[in-house]
């Protein structure tokens, strides 16, 4: 019998990952068993088949959800966000409202200014790669060139589009990351549609 399959978690082991993670308790205890105990690597691997699930459901229709605020600094910034699920019965889970909260305080504190790379004008890309191409140091190869170029464009990418963000309460996940795991513990396509962020006198 492999190390792994002999591996029993603990209901307290299940139950931290469960609330870490948002997956159900089945899928939990089965990420705990594969990775012999390993709490991260079981996190990872929860995370892993959220984005698999977001793939398989990327093409499914999300038309409910909800708009989510979010007020801070005494009423000086505000956010409102758009975040669809496929049902309405999704968009009542306390999970799902969490998240959306989430997302919105994000907002607040990130300023994100695109949603996704595709949400970027390709004028803004392409000024974005010739500021770059232009700041690297001359005689290097055009393929290392090209490639410090792409660094510094994904780079620019993590720090202006939303998805691409580190979440602001766990930078070790995107903001991408974060709605996946959702996916995967509600079981249902969801996405940010649009955002606004006020700030006072802005």
């Amino acid at each position: 019998m492999s190390t792994a399959m002999s591996y029993q978690p603990k209901a307290d082991e299940i139950k931290a990952l469960r609330e870490e993670s948002s997956a159900p308790m089945m899928d939990c205890r089965k990420a705990l068993v594969e990775a012999v105990g390993d709490f991260q690597k079981a996190k990872a691997l929860l995370l892993e088949r959220g984005a698999a699930q977001a793939a398989k459901k990327a093409e499914r229709a999300a038309n409910e959800g909800t708009v989510a605020s979010y007020i801070h600094a005494g009423g000086k910034i505000g956010v409102l966000v758009e975040v669809n699920s496929e049902t309405d019965f999704v968009a009542r889970n306390p999970k799902f409202a969490e998240l959306s909260r989430d997302i919105a305080m994000h907002i607040a504190a990130m300023s994100p200014q695109y949603l996704d790379r595709e949400s970027v004008p390709s004028d803004v890309v392409d000024r974005a790669r010739e500021e770059f191409r232009a700041s690297v140091p001359a005689g290097k190869p055009p393929e290392v060139a090209e490639r410090i170029v792409e660094g510094k464009l994904n780079k620019w990418f993590e720090e202006h589009c939303l998805l691409d963000q580190a979440f602001v309460k766990d930078d070790a996940i995107s903001v991408g990351d974060l709605i996946n795991g959702a996916i995967g513990a509600l079981g249902e396509k969801i996405r940010v549609r649009r955002f606004t962020k006020f700030a006072l006198g802005e």
